[in-house]
Formats: C-alpha cells, sequence, structure tokens
C-alpha cells in the first residue's frame, strides 16, 4: 500500500514523512511548518526501514561534586536528579514523548500498526552499557512501543565502556599522528589548537563572566592553571579516544555543565547563575562544545579510523533481513565520528544552542520503496529544541521535534531529496574500507622508514 510522504516547500527534501526546510522551521513553530509542507508536492513511496543513531537525552555534569566545575565558581549547581553522568529525570520524560513522537510518526507511515508487537529480529535496541545510554534506549523504546517487552542488548558489563560506541584510536603510528596532527592544525586557521583556542576567547571570557570564576580561591591560586592563557595539548594514543588537556577540555567541562543547567533549571536567570544571557550568548557557550568534538573527532583523516566499529554496526543493520527499526545508542561524540567519516556536507540546526549534536539528537537514515520496487535513502538529524527540552512539550505530528536533512559530499541527492540505495551503501562500505586503507598505507610507510 503506498503511504503518502509529504517533501519540503523550500528544499524539496523527503525526511520522516513530514520535512520542513531550516528556513521554515526557523521562521515558524513547528505546526505552523508542518502545516505549510503539507501543501506541498507529494510522491508515491512507502517506508520499508527506519535506523537511528541516538546520542543519549539529558543528563547530569559528568564531574562529582568537589571536582573542577564546583570549585571554579562561588555558586551552586542545580540540584540535579541524577548521579554524575546518568540520566536525568528531565532525560527520561524528553525521551520518552520522542519515543512516542517516532510512533506515531511510524504508524502514520504504515512501517508499525497501532500498539505493536514486533516479530523477533523486527526491532533491534542496542546501546552502550552506561546508565545514561542504556536508559535513553529503554525510555524511548517505552514511547515507541508502549506494549511490547523491548529488550536493550548490552555487549559489556553495565556501566562498563563499549568500544562499538567510543571515537577509539583502532591504529596510530608515528607518521599517521603528525599527519593527523596536521591536518588538526589546518582545521584551526593553520595554528592547530592555539587557532582553535583564539576563536573561542569571547566564548571563554563570557564563562568567565557568568560563572564569576575569578572570584573563587580556585582561580586566584591557580589550582587549574591560567584558563586564559595556559598552552591545550593533544593527545593520540592507540587503543584509547584522542584526548586533550589545556583550557580548551576545562572550559568544554564547564560549558557541559551550563548548558545542562539551563535544561533543566526553569528560570533562565537562575541557570545563569543570576546572569541574563541572550540566545546567542548561550549558542557561544554550546559553541566550546562543539568545537571540541570537531578537533577530536571529525578530522577527515582520523574520523574513518575512530568511526569503525560503529559503521560496520550501523551498516549491518541497514542490511539486516527483516528489520524494521534499529536504535543504536551512544553519545554526541559517537555521532560526530560517524558523521565526519561519512563526509556529511556542512548543515546548521535551528532552535538549538549546541550546533551539531544536539542533547537527544537522533541521525536517522530510512529506507523508502518507490513503485517499481526501487530503494532510496533519506538522512537527517532529529533533535528537540531548546524550548521544547526546557518545556518538556509532548511530541505529536502537528508538535514535531526538530528535523534538518543531511547530504553526503560526493553522492548525488535526487530533487525530492532521497538518495539511490546503491549510492548510500556503497558509501558505508567505501568509508569502512577506508580504514583498513589508511592502516596499509601507514605500515607501508613505517616499514620503508626503517628500511
Amino acid at each position: 500500500m503506498n503511504k503518502r510522504i509529504i517533501t519540503s516547500i523550500l528544499t524539496g527534501t523527503l525526511l520522516l514523512g513530514t520535512v520542513f526546510s531550516t528556513a521554515v522551521m526557523a521562521e515558524a513553530p513547528a505546526a505552523d511548518a508542518a502545516a505549510a509542507a503539507e501543501e506541498s508536492v507529494s510522491s508515491d513511496y512507502t517506508l520499508a526501514q527506519m535506523v537511528v543513531l541516538s546520542r543519549h537525552n539529558i543528563r547530569s555534569p559528568l564531574s562529582e561534586k568537589g571536582s573542577m566545575i564546583s570549585e571554579i565558581t562561588p555558586h551552586e549547581w542545580f540540584d540535579w536528579t541524577s548521579n554524575a553522568g546518568e540520566l536525568s529525570l528531565r532525560g527520561a520524560m524528553l525521551e520518552t514523548t520522542m519515543g512516542q513522537y517516532f510512533r506515531l510518526k511510524l504508524e502514520k507511515e504504515g512501517l508499525f500498526p497501532e500498539n505493536y508487537l514486533p516479530k523477533d529480529g523486527a526491532v533491534r535496541f542496542y546501546a552502550n552499557a552506561l546508565q545514561r545510554t542504556q536508559a535513553t534506549a529503554h525510555y524511548f523504546s517505552t514511547g515507541l512501543l508502549p506494549v511490547a517487552v523491548v529488550p536493550v542488548e548490552r555487549h559489556e558489563e553495565y556501566n562498563e565502556l563499549d568500544a562499538t560506541f567510543l571515537p577509539i584510536i583502532n591504529f596510530m603510528n608515528e607518521e599517521y599522528a603528525a599527519d593527523v596532527s596536521a591536518e588538526i592544525a589546518e582545521r584551526g586557521n593553520g595554528e592547530g589548537l592555539a587557532g582553535y583556542r583564539e576563536s573561542l576567547d569571547d566564548a571563554f571570557r563570557l564563562i568567565v563572566d557568568v560563572t564569576d570564576m575569578e572570584e573563587t580561591e580556585a582561580y586566584a591560586d591557580g589550582t587549574y592553571g591560567d584558563l586564559l592563557s595556559d598552552e591545550t595539548t593533544l593527545s593520540l594514543e592507540e587503543g584509547k579516544e584522542p584526548g586533550m588537556s589545556g583550557p580548551i577540555k576545562s572550559f568544554t567541562s564547564i560549558a557541559d555543565a551550563l548548558v545542562l543547567q539551563y535544561y533543566e533549571e526553569p528560570d533562565e536567570v537562575k541557570a545563569a547563575f543570576g546572569h541574563e544571557l541572550t540566545e546567542e550568548q548561550w549558542k557561544s557557550i554550546g559553541s566550546v562544545l562543539a568545537n571540541y568534538e570537531k578537533i577530536l573527532f571529525s578530522s577527515p583523516l582520523l574520523a574513518p579510523n575512530l568511526a569503525h566499529p560503529m559503521l560496520k554496526e550501523f551498516y549491518q543493520e541497514l542490511n539486516a533481513q527483516g528489520r524494521q527499526f534499529s536504535f543504536l545508542c551512544g553519545h554526541d561524540s559517537t555521532i560526530t565520528a560517524v558523521l565526519a567519516a561519512l563526509g556529511v556536507e556542512e548543515y546548521e540546526l535551528p532552535g538549538a544552542i549546541e550546533p551539531t549534536t544536539p542533547i537527544g539528537a537522533k541521525f536517522v537514515l530510512e529506507r523508502w520503496e518507490d513503485p517499481e520496487g526501487s530503494s532510496w535513502y533519506t538522512a537527517s538529524l532529529v533533535y528537540q529544541s531548546t524550548e521544547q527540552l526546557r518545556s518538556i512539550e509532548p511530541l505529536s505530528l502537528e508538535n514535531p521535534p526538530m528535523v534538518v536533512p543531511l547530504s553526503f559530499e560526493g553522492i548525488e541527492t535526487a530533487e525530492n531529496g532521497m538518495i539511490a540505495e546503491e549510492d548510500l551503501l556503497g558509501l558505508f562500505a567505501s568509508k569502512i574500507d577506508a580504514f583498513d586503507e589508511i592502516k596499509e598505507e601507514y605500515q607501508e610507510q613505517e616499514l620503508a622508514d626503517a628500511a
């Protein structure tokens, strides 16, 4: 049975059934954008499969009391509803309503019947073994399949790290490290980490003002170094995530806590420790998080290395016989590395203060079948706007989350926003192979240098 797929008026992009252009979403409520999209051109396609790579939803800061973030401000942080690094009560509610939205959408498109009880293998949930990712997957499944018991896979002991979801360096030698470092330097305006540091100066000084850190003993005596002038250093070691030390890392931890507090605290002034911040200032704080991710996880030469296990997992789901829906739950770094490895083109996220991978964001690939039996894919980032996060708005077809289409370098996108199955699967296969090619090339260089 053919299902009605609505294309965007402005972009012609086909996403999650009803898709709105970023321009429409930025200027009008989601409901108005949805209504406008209903008037646009329709096409006959049937939704056959959806694969989701999700970031966990709102958590408490990763640092315990007595850590740097508590000592670097004279103020008291929000009274979190969860232990350090765990999904908060708000995060649980937000993820449930996101699951409910996906349920409504999949029912509308005919992939799921109402109150679906999936057959064996039709649905798969797999998450990193940490509390925040396991809990996110469980709460999403509750909203998506409210009358079904959905197991969430974990491949490690509870609260242990699963390498599939981590941007771990799977291969490294001196030649490769030098080239990666050079690439990062070039991406920092040719000045490496110093270039990134300079570009973030205004954001850092804003964070100093918001936290009133200059009033603290830890700032005065340099307990955590000189946060405005110390050098930031990078470490690249096989078997570990790319690492960083110095001001960028320190300010990232503080920015993370501030952004999370802004999501949780209803009083905007209280969320900023008594300061009145504009949306642009909150975006400036959020940009620190995005730049940290960009430096460590999105270098084109490094990303296929970091994302290799997840690319294989994702590709497996795309090709799984009988699979209708897959939910893989990791972290912002997981999504950052995967999108960088796939060569996603630049995008903008309206309504978000985290500019690349907002809390709870989902990288979504959908497979659609046309009347001739050919398969096509759409790619998108789906996320709750800052206002939806702060107000815990119930999501529905009339009040959807934000949906932004994605495209990939060198991959043709049709006028209706779709990508041919051969091209999409070929992209994944080539990026999976890219890691082996990188490894082989640099091992040969190492042998040549040693000869």
